[in-house]
């Protein structure tokens, strides 16, 4: 499976580490996201095991894009 395929599927679960990556921050970034709220949604496994869908992070950059400064996000 190429690359491109691996994230063609929107419902492919990544761990935090993973999901941190994509995003270009820490996962100490997602970590408070999820606590205080405003992060991608995501999947908790159980009580020390959590997962983001690909989709999911995805929606998030996606309704974060403007085209400019004086333009809010779509959130």
């Amino acid at each position: 499976m190429s690359l491109t395929e691996k994230h063609a599927d929107p419902n492919r679960l990544m761990d935090e580490t993973e999901a941190a990556d994509l995003l270009c921050y820490s996962v100490r970034a997602l970590q408070n996201w999820r606590y205080r709220g405003g992060g991608p949604k995501f999947i908790k496994i159980s009580a020390r095991s959590v997962r983001y869908t690909y989709g999911d992070v995805m929606e998030w950059i996606n309704q974060r894009r403007v085209a400019n400064t004086s333009q809010a996000p779509n959130i």
